[in-house]
């Protein structure tokens, strides 16, 4: 796990320019604090950067990795699985390697296959390879987008990073805020590839970038490897449950064993979930020692899991920690260190949650930590797919619909929508609107009122909604079951931009933690997809499949339990925590920086503090704005008002704890 940066330029200024890449690479010290690794070569116009967490391989492992064959050059961030096996037949096939590394794998492959290379790796990656041959740098980013990746094309120079920060960090590079990706953020939902910064784009999932130079300028090839396929309704192959349940509990269990591989200890996180807790029971199975399990705690005891948590430790014989995170931890200081690393705006303070069980797990000596993030995603756990699945499918009534919001009554406004709401785009699209998005429609409608009239002007005539929908494939829609169509939508937007982000890798690397979702093994993913919707919810319960393969693990208790959304306490929940962010608004949305974004009027903002609202729901949708409105002011003091060198110092001020 570590950070890659870097620069592919054409431009006679730029390659004799002072080089800069030590500063791009410093951006991303959090990222690899083991070591540091540049490749320069101006007279091709290339500068690659590399900061090295060591997993493995831990004494030569150091990157940019040189191929001997065919000069290539590489940079990757994440793990190849199996790569045992890869590197055995490729050195029977006359390869040789110059490292135990699991990234010389996917430069071996590379050697051997081109760009289908891609089709042989396994694992969570993302990475920068030139090919001196042909003289084209590649960019390349895992199935389903768990390592970030970023580009920019400025001049005829590209430039790339793990994170935005890094590609900032270049004096060159300019900044600005998209406001039609700002209106994206306010309402949560952002529109694959996009940033909220002009002329930033985050590489899709499944997709390589591949940058040739031809007659002084650069040309940008995108090329799509993978796309999740569900089948058309009533095709799925397997529809037999014991097979499903004999299989998910194979495939899982190969997940776990193969992210075990680490030339460092390995902890697990654990919630309160099916999720984690099979993960913690599997991962102790194969284990030779007791296991330490880290478990966040919130102060108020509606949205805590811990105690289910605890049977999951004793039941597996893990060692456990408890953190507690309360309001006065997720909000001043290190709120703003959360939007800072993830990049964006969050609508729910768990990834600052995140950010601080990361540190404590680091400070245990640990650099690896499985996760269970992926799984409500292929097995249909959220509660919104739920709702579409008893909305649509024939097999349920409206009075399982009535019964399932009821006992989720506490997630609306939030993750659940409070009412009905539709949107032709989507009813075009799909035939329906999908829940998931509900509640962001419910938040635009609130939004609409407070944006200021210029801003209103600018983007007059833009629908984010029917912008979102037509990212998404309808050939990847038509015909499919009504669950299909509500996990593939939301894989396509929510689990890289949110799950995966300031829930994932983002919150995780801040404190050089390198996380592993098991659940989004691409293997297992493609089997989950081919099971047959009734027995991914089976009679109104969810991931029932996983269920029943990890039932001889759980307490019965976990085992019998409803699916209960993981997120931290609303604001308006707890006296600190509204006190807390009331505080943060105060200090960073003052007049003069509301009317410099431009976006909220002061009067607009001051009206709805004043709001009281009547239900949870509304309340809830007025704690979302806040966090909102407060992450999007944050992030055009840290990444536009700073210069690149007040930005290092502001790394340097997290990274000391000072901010």
């Amino acid at each position: 796990m570590c950070g890659i940066t870097g620069y592919f330029s054409t431009d006679p200024a730029l390659r004799r320019s002072k080089d800069q890449l030590a500063q791009m690479a410093r951006a991303l010290h959090h990222r690899g604090p083991d070591g540091q690794g540049f490749f320069r070569s101006p007279e091709e116009g290339l500068f690659m950067a590399h900061t090295r967490l060591a997993i493995v391989d831990l004494l030569h492992g150091e990157q940019p990795l040189h191929c001997p064959m065919t000069g290539n050059i590489l940079t990757a961030n994440g793990e190849f699985y199996e790569f045992q096996k890869l590197r055995t037949r490729l050195a029977l096939a006359g390869h040789r390697f110059e490292s135990r590394s699991d990234s010389e794998v996917a430069l071996q492959l590379y050697a051997r296959h081109g760009p289908d290379f891609v089709q042989y790796l396994r694992g969570e990656f993302a990475l920068a390879l030139y090919d001196r041959k042909e003289k084209r740098l590649i960019l390349l980013r895992d199935r389903y987008g768990i390592r970030p990746l970023f580009y920019k094309l400025q001049n005829n120079t590209l430039f790339y990073g793990s994170e935005i920060k890094s590609i900032f960090a270049h004096s060159s590079v300019e900044r600005r805020i998209s406001p039609f990706d700002a209106l994206h953020q306010l309402i949560q939902i952002q529109l694959p590839g996009h940033t909220l910064f002009e002329g930033v784009h985050a590489l899709l999932p499944g997709h390589m970038l591949i940058v040739r130079e031809n007659n002084g300028r650069l040309e940008l090839e995108y090329k799509e490897y993978y796309d999740l396929n569900f089948p058309c309704d009533g095709e799925h192959p397997v529809q037999e449950a014991g097979q499903a349940i004999r299989d998910v509990s194979d495939l899982l269990l190969d997940s776990v064993a193969e992210r075990l591989q680490a030339d460092v200890p390995v902890a697990c996180y654990l919630s309160g979930g099916i999720d984690s807790c099979s993960i913690l029971g599997l991962a102790s199975l194969l284990g030779q020692s007791a296991l330490r399990a880290f478990t966040i705690r919130f102060e108020d005891a509606r949205y805590d899991e811990s105690a289910l948590s605890r049977q999951m430790a004793v039941r597996a014989g893990a060692d456990q920690e408890i953190l507690t995170v309360d309001g006065q931890s997720s909000y001043g200081s290190e709120y703003l260190k959360a939007v800072w690393h993830s990049e964006r705006t969050f609508y729910n303070t768990l990834g600052v949650a995140k950010m601080l069980l990361s540190r404590r797990v680091t400070s245990r000596g640990f650099k690896v930590v499985l996760t269970g993030e992926g799984s409500d995603e292929i097995f249909g756990g959220y509660t919104a797919f739920k709702i579409d699945m008893f909305r649509y499918d024939p097999a349920y009534t409206a009075a399982d619909q009535e019964r399932l919001l009821g006992n989720n009554a506490l997630f609306a406004g939030s993750i659940l929508p409070d009412g009905d709401i539709e949107h032709p785009a989507f009813q075009d699209l799909m035939g329906w609107t999908p829940a998931w998005i509900k509640p962001w429609m419910e938040t635009y409608r609130d939004l609409k009122g407070l944006l200021a009239p210029g801003f209103q002007e600018l983007l007059s005539g833009y629908d984010p909604f029917a912008a979102l929908a037509g990212s998404l494939r309808p050939d990847r829609l038509k015909g499919r079951h009504a669950l299909d169509k509500a996990q593939y939508t939301w894989i396509k937007t929510m689990l890289e931009g949110q799950i995966l982000n300031w829930g994932g890798d983002r919150m995780d690397m801040a404190h050089s933690l390198e996380s592993r979702p098991a659940f989004l093994d691409h293997p297992l993913v493609e089997y989950a997809s081919s099971v047959a919707p009734g027995l991914r919810i089976r009679k109104g319960t969810e991931k029932w499949v996983l269920r029943e393969a990890m039932q001889h693990l759980l307490p019965e208790a976990l085992y019998n339990r409803e699916k209960f959304s993981f997120m931290a306490p609303p604001a308006h929940t707890v006296e600190g925590r509204a006190a807390g962010l009331a505080d943060l608004c105060q200090e960073h949305l003052s007049k003069e920086r509301l009317e410099r974004l431009g976006i909220i009027p002061a009067s607009a903002l001051q009206a709805l503090l004043d709001k009281s609202g009547q239900s949870h729901a509304e309340r809830t949708r007025k704690d979302i704005l806040l966090n909102q409105i407060l992450g999007l002011h944050i992030l055009e003091e840290q990444f536009i008002q700073n210069s690149p060198a007040e930005m290092q110092e502001a790394r340097l001020a997290i990274e000391k704890g000072e901010l």
